[in-house]
């Protein structure tokens, strides 16, 4: 059965840093794209970042996020600087099971975590 884990939310004031982290088991993806995602109260939820062949970012943090992985350790991360409180939401991380048509757009991810939250205050 595969299980997604993720780690690292909490709360941090504007301009802050978080490192979240998210343990896959039950089957490897080192061949597979992995994704970050995320749902703010009230609102749907929304791609943030994608890792396969290369990495890939929503514009709303491009230059201020950055998603990695280690494949040995069945990891991603996504590591967010320069925190707005409009970050302030639910990160679930993803996986696919194999790459697909807009796999880093957030396409195709059918393997979830149960979520982190991260809160951003002004």
């Amino acid at each position: 059965q595969v299980q997604l884990l993720e780690s690292g939310g909490g709360l941090v004031q504007a301009g802050g840093s978080l490192r979240l982290s998210c343990l896959a088991s039950g089957r490897t993806f080192s061949g597979s794209p992995l994704a970050w995602f995320r749902q703010a109260p009230g609102k749907e939820r929304e791609y943030v970042a994608a890792i396969g062949y290369g990495t890939y970012y929503a514009d709303s943090v491009k230059g201020r996020f950055t998603i990695s992985r280690d494949d040995a350790k069945n990891t991603v991360n996504l590591q967010m600087s320069s925190l707005k409180p409009e970050d302030t939401a639910v990160y679930y991380c993803a996986a696919a099971p194999r790459y697909g048509p807009g796999w880093f757009r957030g396409v195709g991810y059918n393997y979830w975590g149960q979520g982190t939250q991260v809160t951003v205050s002004s």
